[in-house]
């Protein structure tokens, strides 16, 4: 198994909802965002995060026109 850097991954993490039990847990982030049919905020850009919309739909929009 991959060791998980949970202080690394807190700290360099880009998503604003600093109360969120998954942060800094990465691949814990990305199932709990995935099964809810969205993606973390780290994969958008920070003006985009800060809107807490993380659809896919918001995603291919943000990066259709880039």
């Amino acid at each position: 198994m991959v060791e998980c850097h949970l202080e690394e991954n807190a700290e360099n993490c880009t998503c604003t909802y600093t109360s969120c039990g998954t942060r800094g847990k990465c691949c814990e982030c990305l199932k709990k965002h995935w099964r809810n049919g969205e993606l973390p905020g780290c994969l958008f850009p920070a003006d985009v995060e800060r809107t807490y919309d993380r659809s896919l739909e918001r995603f291919i929009a943000t990066y259709q026109n880039r």
